[in-house]
């Protein structure tokens, strides 16, 4: 950015009427050249005090108060300057005046641009060209201000698509939890079966008795299988 419009300079032809801050507002100037932004600052009030109307007083109050970083205040001091400017009945403002409302309004826009408030910088330096369209001044501070709003703009969208993003995995991590919160409430409902107690024992005992029936039925077997044997030769002896 190169360095602000002042209006150092008019005071020597200021009206009878302003006479009064002259003094002041001259000390303030010398304070500012002299870059004591604090000194010219309370200089410059001091006059205001003396003719709150002084277009000079407030433009340069707001010089005074932006080479101190107060951005905010600056750009309304440089608003009440403007609005001093007053046009003619048909609407439209002297030549002189016209160079200030330039002036005002490339001021403005520097102290929008410092509080990095690029659309309004914007707006407010396309307004000094329209007052005064051959200031190269304000059409270079309008390029950069054009330039850091696109870059503000896309760094939004990346912010904005990253918030995205970010909202998407957390509603699926919600999901998620929520699935498994309604999976541990099921498991808690319907316990799984138990086995059976001493089962195995169960198990073991009827093997027991179906063993001692085999052997029990291999016995009789045995034993039935003996006395036709024992019949049999009977029966022959008797016989023979």
């Amino acid at each position: 950015m190169k360095k602000l419009i002042t209006l150092l300079l008019v005071m020597a032809a200021l009206p009878a009427l302003a006479q009064k801050e002259w003094k002041d507002v001259r000390q303030g100037n010398k304070e500012y050249n002299k870059e004591k932004y604090a000194e010219a600052e309370v200089r410059y009030r001091k006059g205001l005090d003396q003719n709150n109307e002084s277009f000079e007083g407030h433009f340069n109050l707001g010089d005074a108060l932006f080479r101190q970083e107060k951005y905010p205040e600056a750009q309304e001091e440089y608003q009440k300057a403007g609005s001093l400017l007053k046009p003619d009945k048909d609407g439209k403002f002297s030549p002189n005046d016209k160079k200030k409302l330039a002036q005002v309004h490339h001021n403005i826009g520097n102290a929008q641009y410092a509080q990095q408030q690029f659309d309004k910088a914007v707006e407010s330096y396309q307004k000094a060209l329209m007052a005064n369209p051959k200031d190269d001044e304000t059409r270079y501070n309008l390029v950069k201000a054009m330039q850091m709003l696109q870059q503000q703009q896309n760094q939004q969208d990346q912010q904005d698509q990253q918030d995205q993003n970010n909202q998407d995995q957390q509603n699926q991590n919600d999901q998620e939890q929520q699935q498994q919160d309604q999976q541990d409430l099921q498991d808690q409902q319907d316990p799984p079966q138990q086995q059976p107690e001493n089962q195995d024992d169960m198990n073991k005992e009827q093997a027991e008795q179906i063993l001692q029936a085999l052997e029990q039925d291999e016995q009789e077997t045995q034993e039935k299988a003996k006395r036709q044997q024992m019949q049999s030769k009977f029966r022959t002896d008797k016989d023979w």
